[in-house]
């Protein structure tokens, strides 16, 4: 039996199972964590002194750093970036 996937990309693969939008998605929030949780080393910023920054709470910041937690709005990835002395830039590319 042969494969409809043979030959073919991963993104394609993605794709033809209709998963491309989400794997992306979840793949930036990660890569933003990340930067961010790295930023916060770098600059010896505490969870909880990035809540007080942010203005939110701690488990906010929890799940904001969270990187298989994909539901953050680019409203609160703004105010993390401002609050670490960053800017959030998004783009569309092709």
């Amino acid at each position: 039996m042969a494969s409809k996937h043979i030959g073919s990309d991963f993104d394609a693969l993605l794709r033809d199972e209709g998963l491309i939008d989400d794997v992306e998605a979840v793949a930036a929030k990660r890569v933003i964590a990340f930067q961010i949780a790295r930023e916060m080393k770098r600059a010896d910023i505490s969870r909880a002194e990035l809540a007080r920054r942010m203005k939110t709470s701690r488990s906010a910041v929890e799940r904001l750093l969270d990187p298989a937690n994909p539901s953050v709005t680019l409203w609160t990835l703004e105010r993390a970036a401002s609050a670490i002395g960053k800017r959030l830039t998004v783009q569309l590319s092709t």
